[in-house]
């Protein structure tokens, strides 16, 4: 059986300005915390970001503007008092993530995991003063346009012999 919303989201990095209502942003967050954890630890910290600390943490990603003009924003950190083995952490944190772009996807949304912004991720902490460490922010809101058809490579490509 294929499950259509892992065939069909993709990354949406332009949206119009309808506003993202606080139960659709709390929806988001309750799809990462169901994510698998290792020990069920739940290593996972979110930061919902209001205009000012958005536009604050915008200057450090080369993608600063898709963080402006986004009408939501979450940052996702690891929480450093739940953590018990890194690896097993950030691939649980990897789960959050996937589940919270599944559900935008899924309530019609568009969103995107910007990682490069993890460059510069002591500097954002600091400016949002948050002590656990910074994994991505999601930005997510009504497309402005129909996301691309996705392209992957043929499966037999992966698969080691």
């Amino acid at each position: 059986m294929k499950i259509p919303a892992i065939r069909e989201r993709r990354s949406v990095r332009r949206f119009t300005k309808d506003k993202v209502s606080q139960k659709d942003i709390e929806d988001m967050i309750e799809a990462g915390i169901w994510a698998p954890s290792g020990l069920n630890n739940q290593p996972w910290k979110f930061k919902v970001l209001i205009r000012q600390e958005k536009n604050k943490i915008a200057i450090y990603t080369k993608y600063g503007k898709i963080i402006e003009e986004a009408p939501a924003c979450i940052a996702v950190f690891l929480d450093n008092e739940k953590s018990y083995n890194r690896d097993k952490d950030l691939q649980a944190i990897g789960a959050c993530i996937q589940n919270m772009l599944l559900e935008i996807h899924a309530k019609g949304f568009g969103g995107v995991w910007l990682g490069e912004i993890l460059n510069q991720k002591t500097e954002v902490q600091q400016v949002l003063g948050i002590k656990n460490e910074l994994m991505a922010v999601i930005a997510f809101g009504k497309p402005s346009e129909p996301p691309k058809k996705g392209q992957r490579l043929p499966k037999e490509e992966f698969i080691l012999q």
